[in-house]
């Protein structure tokens, strides 16, 4: 059952998303916190924007919903960040429970992957000289 699927300007809390998906029948939750690293393809990243499509939290929902619907899931819960981010910010938190911990570590793994594949947010990444560049334009 899908709990969550939010973009937001606040900040993340991991936290929420773990209660929300903590159930009884669960026997694994998985947790994957995206963050802003320090570096992107060889060169210093200082910090970056996102930002989303108007219609990016639907089509959030959207995926959400689909990975929530596979047998042997409990509940799933997501959020993705917009805005202005530094190094070290989270940027997007994703929350699986299942039966068996194989479904919830598959489950977790194809929503943050359908996420970045489908869900309109993109990044601007700012370098220290100044210069910054869009990452996974379509």
């Amino acid at each position: 059952m899908l709990r969550r699927a939010v973009v937001t300007e606040s900040p993340l809390d991991p936290s929420r998303l773990l209660a929300l998906t903590a159930e009884g029948p669960a026997g694994g939750q998985v947790l994957f916190v995206g963050m802003v690293r320090d570096h992107d393809d060889g060169r210093a990243v200082q910090g970056l924007d996102y930002e989303a499509h108007p219609g990016a939290e639907q089509e959030l929902r959207r995926v959400a919903e689909q990975v929530a619907s596979a047998p042997g899931l409990i509940a799933v819960a997501v959020e993705h960040r917009v805005g202005a981010l530094a190094v070290g910010d989270l940027a997007v938190v994703v929350a699986v429970s299942a039966a068996h911990r194989d479904a919830a570590f598959d489950a977790c793994r194809l929503l943050i992957d359908t996420l970045k594949a489908q869900v309109p947010i993109w990044k601007r990444q700012h370098h220290p000289d100044g210069s910054s560049g869009w990452v996974g334009l379509p």
